[in-house]
């Protein structure tokens, strides 16, 4: 099914993953794939975009347990609410608010499996795909 016929359907907008040096993978998907750096926190962590989807380029922090490698996805959704309850009801744990000041998703969650995902109402950041920016 196309999104044009579903517009509030969630979309995978947001990948993460944990590297050991952010700026050189950074220049790798930007000089391979094309992708735009937006952001960069202070931490040396890197934020592409392809102009769909933003991948962030998390800087690994030798004292911590984080594993390198894929960390989290994450759901550009309508309804933060709306999925919180279908989460709830489908037997998952509630996402928890981030509280963050940083502009990107505002809910974690975990699935299943335990894997970690965001849940967005204001997207992540980075260039928007043409049809939201046209607001389809």
């Amino acid at each position: 099914m196309s999104d044009a016929s579903t517009p509030d359907r969630p979309k995978l907008r947001h990948l993460a993953i944990v590297a050991r040096d952010p700026e050189k993978l950074a220049e790798f998907y930007s000089g391979v794939f094309e992708m735009e750096l937006f952001h960069r926190d202070p931490d040396g962590s890197c934020f592409l975009s392809d102009g769909y989807l933003t991948l962030a380029l998390i800087k690994h922090q030798l004292d911590g347990d984080t594993p390198v490698g894929m960390n989290h996805f994450g759901f550009h959704v309508a309804d933060t609410s709306e999925i919180s309850t279908a989460l709830a009801a489908s037997g998952a744990d509630e996402p928890a608010e981030r509280f963050t000041n940083r502009p990107f998703a505002e809910y974690r969650a975990i699935d299943p499996e335990g894997n970690w995902f965001d849940l967005s109402a204001h997207g992540f950041g980075g260039p928007r795909p043409a049809a939201e920016a046209d607001g389809a």
